[in-house]
């Protein structure tokens, strides 16, 4: 196989002159084999991993070596990647236990205790052997065919590592592979096993099916084998649940897989993409049915806004993206209201200050949010949002409400009002933003410090 980074080469020397025997492996092998090539390199050693880690990190001139001694591996950062290397192992997790028990393993049994068999390719970095394929389980073959098949029994290999079942339908979405029917059932058959994984690394796997092109793929087989149950049943009970017949053709469910596809193919903000998955997470909560309408869902978009505190706290994502996800959740059918020929300007200024700098970002959702066949409703839907963005860019030029802030800031009321901080501030400030909101006084320095001097008495009497 033809091996054309100079760092590969380059750990192949090294490797000779330290005696030891080493190998590039998994995603980047398989990754070349496509016809691209992955920033990050996982390294195999026959041997000590840590040990050589630390000596290319030497040859190279670097300092950074991040070490993980229980499990015999190491991570070096390599500009905007990384090289990770590893000592040839075998992983075997007990029925209790998160942890896996690691010990030392030939060539053959570390590529065999591997996910899939297109991760488990190994090609030799030695002078001797360099560029040399060792390929025991065929992963070669699966890679032309498309095929996510595990080295071992299925039910073994998912048993050694339960987080390979989220793995298996995360390179199904990722590659675009199917998952081998064996395997397939193997997941459904042992889905309870997810639960011993810690929830960090189930969430790592989630957050990278978001990021992969379709990841409607990957969440239909989440819901097929009963995973998506486990991992984030709130998506799962949006199966089922059908929706007005004259604005949706489809469950909640399959709904949102359409508008996750839809706005991956517009951005590869995690969170945007995450948002379109959730929009309308509190649809089975709200669902009511109105004579002479159907099925409604009154107030979903708030109480799925109020639904994402704990949902990011169970699946510990990170808490800095919450707020902007609240927001678009709870934002996400105001635009449509807009398309009113009577809607005033003081409702287009109000949501765009409630979304703020994300005002470009709800209205992609938005657009994704269109999952008709319909072609002629889709593109009327479209022209409406148009309508909407023609209506924000006049207000936006007339007003300057895109990442608005007060004109008069808190100190200046305390000194004008000659008042202590405390909830009166709090109170003339929000009467100078109605003000301006509702288009009764310019979005001014001069004006609003006036339009303070003329309410303050009456507010603070």
């Amino acid at each position: 196989m033809e091996i054309t980074h100079p760092l590969l080469r380059r750990m192949g020397a090294l490797a000779d002159s330290f005696g030891r025997t080493v190998y590039v492996v998994g995603g980047y092998v398989r990754d070349l084999l496509k016809g691209t090539e992955s920033r990050d390199i996982d390294i195999l050693v026959m041997g000590d991993g840590i040990g050589f880690a630390r000596e290319t990190a030497r040859d190279l001139g670097l300092s950074s070596v991040v070490t993980f001694e229980r499990f015999g591996t190491a991570m070096v950062p390599v500009g905007e990647g990384k090289l990770e290397f590893v000592g040839a192992r075998k992983e075997k997790y007990v029925e209790s236990s998160r942890k896996p028990e690691v010990t030392p393993a030939t060539l053959e049994e570390d590529l065999s205790r591997r996910d899939f068999t297109v991760n488990a390719i190994a090609v030799a970095l030695n002078a001797a052997h360099f560029g040399e394929v060792h390929d025991p389980y065929d992963g070669l073959s699966d890679l032309t065919k498309g095929i996510l098949r595990t080295p071992l029994d299925p039910e073994q290999t998912f048993d050694d590592d339960p987080l390979r079942m989220m793995r298996a339908v995360r390179f199904a979405s990722q590659l675009g592979f199917e998952v081998e029917p064996g395997a397939l059932k193997a997941i459904g058959d042992m889905k309870e096993r997810i639960r011993i994984v810690s929830q960090e690394r189930v969430t790592e796997e989630l957050v990278k099916l978001l990021k992969c092109p379709k990841p409607s793929v990957g969440l239909h087989l989440m819901f097929q084998t009963g995973l998506l149950h486990l991992v984030f049943p709130e998506i799962a009970q949006m199966a089922g649940v059908d929706q007005r017949r004259d604005h949706h053709h489809k469950d909640v469910f399959r709904h949102t897989c359409i508008v996750v596809d839809n706005i991956a193919q517009t951005t590869d903000n995690v969170w945007l993409r995450f948002v379109a998955l959730v929009h309308d997470i509190a649809k089975p909560r709200t669902k009511a049915y109105q004579e002479g309408v159907g099925w409604t869902f009154h107030g979903h978009e708030e109480v799925g806004a109020r639904m994402m505190k704990k949902i990011f706290q169970r699946l510990r994502l990170p808490h800095g993206p919450l707020p902007y996800v609240e927001k678009l959740v709870r934002l996400h059918l105001r635009p449509m209201v807009l398309v009113d020929d009577l809607v005033t300007d003081s409702a287009v200024r109000r949501l765009m200050f409630e979304a703020g700098e994300d005002i470009d970002d709800l209205m992609k959702l938005c657009r994704a949010d269109i999952t008709s066949k319909n072609p002629g409703l889709v593109a009327r839907y479209l022209r409406n949002y148009e309508v909407v963005m023609e209506k924000i860019r006049e207000v936006e030029e007339k007003d300057r409400i895109r990442n608005w802030e007060p004109p008069v800031k808190g100190d200046e009321i305390m000194a004008v009002c000659g008042i202590p901080p405390g909830k009166a501030v709090g109170v003339l400030k929000q009467a100078i933003e109605d003000a301006i909101l509702d288009g009764r006084i310019p979005n001014e320095h001069d004006a609003a410090l006036a339009y303070l001097i003329s309410i303050k008495d009456e507010l603070l009497r």
